[in-house]
């Protein structure tokens, strides 16, 4: 701390203008977002931790004026903005029965046992409970797809359906907001004031859908052709937007995120979201600084045991919850597990949330520190704990068997097929060599739901597995089996198939995937019969082509079927 006092009493020392105000908060979000980023934990923690530090030795103004309040609002907006720039038709979709089930019952239950625990465990007020309720139903989709993309897990069923779950949460606390806004708006609770405002959100919801599928997309094509002028146009739109409905006595949050949606059918919408996302980052890192400074005013006083025990309930409580549906759903206690822990921390729209309460008078200082500070404890933990979920698992997987039906049929196998070859992992690769063999030969092991169910309507036989099941290959039927082909790109899964196999018979022929030759060295080490090196076939694939005709006269029918094959695989 005694860096700190130096660096308070530097900057006392000198008159700050804003722009000097946000350079310093710049430089020491930047310090210590490296410190978290080396501790694995999210860069929201820096942001909060920069605005304890602000607020901890008060060096900066901007909290007095009009900007740190602009910069926040603009935050959120852009924040919100980017969910609805998801929300096409393909994503809502996505919502089947199991993620509606799971997102909706975690929300439900949740909000119950946090109300139940502040109420009567705590004594908090009917507003304050609802309140941290409401708080502790939301998880971070920033986070945990941040998190599950970098584990390569997004594609997995357990990554689906988190991303499904994170889905249904963001509707649901867009209506939160929106009924918020209708609170503000009549200085009260207002049951038809909060009906009317619900009907004209989803009244707006469904327009801007309508206007995204017909309209927008043919504008937006012909302003993409130059990136500078759709970035203009973007921003051009949802200020403009946020104006507009704000004057319908709708918030600017709840403008930008229908400002999303109107653009989330447009084939540049991810032109529109990597233009925005930088501006989305640096007023997001204002708004969470500001909170942050808004805990060292706070008073936590004997609220040391009520954010314990909410952090537990939130990191214990919200797998439970998912876990438990899931297990009624009839999937495997592994999926579940990896499903629920995802859910164990609370969102950022928890905090906005918060804040709107505390802004409203509906909260005090103490509730928002409260929701805050649960909200730091479960984001650090649990970030730990999605990314050594794999490696928890098999310690506490006895434990969990009270979560998985003996019938079990989501990730069922019929391992009484035999087929001469195993093909494991169906993406780019695996397509590519089921489109020229015979299908018959094949059994395909996939672990993504969608491309099995792609497999299925094919005719293909597939089973839905995991190769880091300790029980895969013990019980996979290997009586007809000469060749296993992994496609995957994991050395980890790879170096598992070649012990699991070679254990039971040493004959079956092995081709496993290497990312780099460094990696093929060791797997040839390992035993493994061929590496497959994408670059190298590549290289040598083109190389025959060369030499079978210097006229290149059959690159126009190789371009023929290959093209074909692209199309086909959209």
């Amino acid at each position: 701390m005694e860096i700190f006092g130096f660096l308070s009493s530097f900057v006392q020392g000198i008159e700050l203008t804003t722009l000097g105000e946000l350079a310093v908060m710049l430089v020491l979000a930047s310090v210590l977002g490296i410190i978290l980023r080396i501790l694995k934990q999210p860069l929201l923690l820096a942001y909060l931790a920069t605005g304890i530090v602000i607020g901890s030795y008060s060096y900066l103004s901007m909290g007095e004026g009009d900007t740190i309040e602009t910069f926040s609002t603009l935050g959120v907006m852009f924040l919100l903005f980017l969910v609805g720039l998801e929300m096409d038709y393909k994503s809502l979709k996505k919502i089947g029965k199991l993620s509606l089930a799971i997102g909706l019952g975690q929300v439900i239950f949740t909000s119950i046992g946090g109300f139940l625990i502040g109420y009567y465990a705590f004594g908090f007020d009917f507003f304050a409970s609802i309140y941290i309720a409401i708080a502790l139903t939301f998880s971070s989709t920033v986070i945990i797809i941040k998190l599950l993309s970098d584990k390569g897990s997004l594609t997995s069923l357990h990554g689906r359906a988190a991303v499904g779950l994170l889905l249904v949460q963001d509707l649901v606390v867009i209506l939160i907001l929106i009924g918020l806004n209708a609170i503000a708006i009549e200085g009260g609770i207002d049951i038809l004031s909060l009906l009317q405002t619900a009907v004209g959100g989803v009244a707006l919801f469904i327009i801007m859908l309508l206007l995204g599928r017909n309209i927008f997309p043919f504008i937006f094509s012909r302003v993409a052709k130059s990136q500078e002028l759709l970035f203009l146009v973007t921003l051009a739109w949802l200020l403009f937007f946020s104006v507009t409905v704000e004057q319908f006595g709708f918030s600017i949050e709840i403008a930008g995120f229908l400002g999303g949606v109107a653009l989330a059918n447009s084939a540049e919408k991810y032109h529109i979201a990597s233009k925005v996302r930088p501006l989305r980052d640096f007023f997001v890192l204002v708004f969470f600084v500001f909170l942050g400074s808004l805990m060292v005013v706070s008073d936590f006083e004997g609220l040391l045991f009520p954010i314990a025990l909410f952090s537990l309930f939130v990191l214990i409580g919200n797998p439970l919850i998912v876990m438990t549906i899931m297990g009624i759903m009839r999937y495997k206690k592994r999926t579940s597990f990896l499903t629920g822990v995802t859910v164990a921390q609370i969102s950022e729209f928890s905090l906005i949330f918060a804040t709107l309460g505390l802004a409203l008078g509906h909260i005090t200082d103490q509730i928002f520190a409260l929701i805050a500070a649960v909200g730091v404890v479960t984001i650090t933990l649990s970030t730990y704990l999605i990314i050594y979920a794999e490696k928890v698992f098999p310690y506490i997987s006895r434990f969990l068997s009270i979560f998985e039906k003996k019938n079990a049929h989501q990730e069922e196998k019929d391992l009484n097929i035999s087929k001469p070859i195993i093909l494991i992992g169906a993406h780019r690769t695996g397509r590519g060599i089921l489109k020229n063999l015979k299908k018959e030969n094949f059994l395909v092991a996939e672990f993504d739901p969608v491309i099995i169910d792609e497999l299925k309507e094919r005719g293909i036989d597939c089973l839905f597995a995991d190769i880091k099941d300790p029980h895969f290959f013990e019980d996979l039927n290997l009586t007809k089996t000469k060749l296993i082909i992994s496609t995957s790109p994991s050395l980890e899964d790879n170096l598992t198939i070649i012990k699991k196999v070679g254990a039971i018979n040493k004959n079956i022929t092995i081709i496993s995937r290497a990312e780099n030759e460094n990696e093929a060295l060791i797997l040839y080490k390992e035993g493994v019969d061929y590496t497959l090196l994408p670059h190298f076939l590549a290289g040598k694939y083109l190389s025959e082509i060369i030499d079978e005709n210097l006229n290149f006269e059959n690159l126009a029918d190789l371009r023929k079927r290959e093209l074909k094959m692209l199309l086909n695989n959209e």
